[in-house]
């Protein structure tokens, strides 16, 4: 039996170990899963609701690290996960995405010759100004499988002089979770929550890389044009921790709660604490329009068919511009207004889903690793 450890730390990690969590449930005789969850993100609304919602055991191991600097982060994970590793002696580690404990559980696997495969490689923005692209350019130089979610994931790391023999494209275990849990989100209760009539047209926002929150002026200036917009039709915006405090003492929110008895206004951006996964989809599902600057919601946008405008200037998920609804614009203020107006007026066509989006990603990988020797 192949003992696999599965590391997840910030809330994107959980949508794409559930789906690998649960095939191996069903490869019970054949590997043991051990999920270590490094308390990168550790907010209830950031945390647990994804414990809960995806169905997935509690962690054998929680290493508790908190908030910090990037490389005070990356740091503690390293120091906390060496003992874990120890413990367990995993036959693989697999480490999924861009976040800091994705480089840093990887770096000690390396280092003590463990071997590690990464679920999402090779996407790569070619912008080293984010974080995440270092992470994900280390991760996969160090990595001993790599799974792609596109094909110009192999495109890159071929480029980059991986061997091919070690990369694999899966499909996108993101995606996996999106459909296998359609009923349950397709069931949720969060329009009688809000008092929203999903008939009537909203939109949903989300923002939380540090270029566009961690600057004041940079923040001001898309919360204005944002809120300009917001008269055309209610703009819904989950808010991150670390953004709520200063826009609500600006004044800038309608501040909206669940279960208030209160219907969301007509016109306005409207406030709310982070969603759980099934609310939030639910939500995206049936907007006019998503505005983000996130990675994982230009994905699941392209498959549920709704328009994405992001809000970077690159984007690490090309296929999404190519075969889905989304479109980078960049965070110049009249950009944003224009290009949303457009496609209002406009909204793009959806050609289907990216090749091998699914739902399969998740057994794919699971097959390959029990079929790796040793």
């Amino acid at each position: 039996m192949k003992r696999i450890l599965l590391v997840a730390g910030a809330r994107p990690n959980f949508m794409k170990v559930a789906p690998i969590m649960w095939e191996m449930a069903k490869s019970s005789q054949e590997c043991e899963p051990i999920l270590v969850h490094t308390g990168q993100h550790y907010d209830v609304n950031m945390s647990q609701v994804f414990f809960d919602e995806l169905r997935l055991p509690a962690p054998h191991e929680n290493l508790e690290v908190g908030s910090g600097s990037h490389t005070w982060q990356t740091a503690q994970v390293m120091l906390r996960f060496e003992p874990i590793l120890l413990k367990y002696r995993p036959d693989w580690v697999i480490v999924v995405g861009d976040v800091n404990s994705t480089l840093a559980c990887a770096l000690v696997c390396g280092k003590l010759g463990t071997r590690v495969a990464h679920v999402e490689a090779g996407l790569r923005s070619f912008d080293r100004t984010m974080p995440e692209e270092i992470n994900r350019l280390l991760t996969d130089a160090i990595a001993d499988l790599l799974f792609v979610t596109e094909e110009s994931g192999r495109e890159n790391l071929c480029r980059e002089g991986i061997i091919p023999d070690k990369i694999h494209f899966v499909g996108n275990v993101m995606i996996d979770t999106l459909k296998l849990l359609r009923p349950r989100w397709e069931g949720s209760s969060i329009f009688r929550r809000l008092g929203l009539d999903p008939a009537h047209p909203y939109a949903v926002l989300t923002l939380h890389r540090p270029p566009n929150v961690d600057d004041a002026g940079v923040l001001m200036n898309l919360i204005k044009a944002l809120r300009e917009l917001a008269h055309h039709l209610p703009m819904i915006f989950p808010v991150h921790p670390r953004v709520k405090c200063h826009l609500l003492s600006q004044g800038h929110l309608v501040w909206s709660r669940l279960d208030s008895g209160e219907s969301i206004p007509r016109k306005g951006l409207v406030g709310l604490d982070p969603l759980g996964y099934l609310d939030f989809i639910a939500l995206m599902s049936r907007a006019r329009l998503v505005l983000t600057d996130s990675g994982g919601i230009q994905e699941e946008t392209t498959v549920l068919g709704v328009p994405c405008l992001t809000l970077r200037e690159t984007t690490e998920r090309p296929v999404t511009v190519t075969r889905g609804t989304n479109r980078v614009i960049g965070t110049d203020p009249g950009r944003i207004m224009d290009e949303t107006l457009r496609t209002l007026d406009q909204p793009p066509r959806p050609v289907g889903s990216p090749p091998l989006w699914d739902g399969q990603a998740a057994a794919r990988i699971v097959k390959i690793l029990l079929d790796q020797s040793g």
